[in-house]
């Protein structure tokens, strides 16, 4: 059995020195340069022991590592769940213990805020930081570019995002590999991305739109991406 959404969206760009990210500095990441790091990320996913199934939430600044973390878990055939960076301690708690995420993964200078509620939830805490350092990026730094893409079908669960909880208590939204791609391919074909197209991403990528509505049309035509922070 294929990886239903990694085939659909990731795959197709193995090996191609197109670009990917255009980073505010001018400089540029390839499609392969960020299915390597994806893959890195994927296996230090393993290396921590995540095993196919299991959730892993973010609570991360907006950064290609962020989306290489959501990329190489999807390859890993886990789960993700991607926080909204205003969210407080408490509701982090909520959403981790609700979720039954294995790992969370926060930003260095959150580390003491957010300790507790790992202590809390039993959820292994580790950090990542843009560029790549924190404790995750030092375990991802040894790992190898290339990792085993896990078998998962149309079905099975890809990723959890929480309702924003206007009228009770916020619930986690179930998105399948099928959900995503399907959403992915009808946007993709009615809105005529094309790889001569650029797109300028300043949306979060917690939310819905900036992380799968624009973001999967780009993967899906290929065409590259300006990266803003925000």
């Amino acid at each position: 059995m294929a990886n239903h959404l990694f085939d659909a969206l990731l795959a197709p760009h193995a090996g191609k020195d197109t670009r990917f990210l255009i980073l505010p500095d001018g400089t540029s990441i390839s499609h392969a340069a960020f299915l390597a790091l994806a893959a890195r990320y994927a296996n230090a996913l393993r290396a921590c022991g995540l095993s196919t199934g299991d959730r892993v939430a973010l609570q991360l600044e907006k950064s290609p590592d962020m989306l290489a973390v959501i990329a190489g878990a999807v390859q890993a055939g886990m789960v993700f769940l991607p926080l909204n960076t205003a969210y407080t301690p408490a509701e982090v708690g909520y959403f981790v213990g609700d979720s039954g995420a294995q790992l969370l993964l926060c930003p260095s200078a959150a580390l003491a805020l957010l300790t507790p509620v790992a202590t809390a939830t039993g959820a292994r805490l580790m950090t990542l930081d843009p560029g790549g350092s924190g404790s995750f990026g030092d375990v991802a730094r040894g790992q190898p570019d290339e990792s085993p893409v896990e078998p998962r079908g149309p079905g099975d669960l890809a990723a959890l995002l929480y309702t924003s909880g206007t009228t009770g208590r916020s619930k986690g939204a179930m998105l399948s590999h099928g959900n995503l791609a399907a959403n992915a391919v009808a946007l993709h074909e009615i809105w005529g991305f094309t790889p001569k197209d650029v797109l300028l991403h300043a949306l979060p990528i917690f939310h819905v739109h900036g992380l799968f509505v624009a973001m999967h049309c780009a993967f899906l035509s290929g065409a590259p991406m300006i990266w803003l922070p925000k």
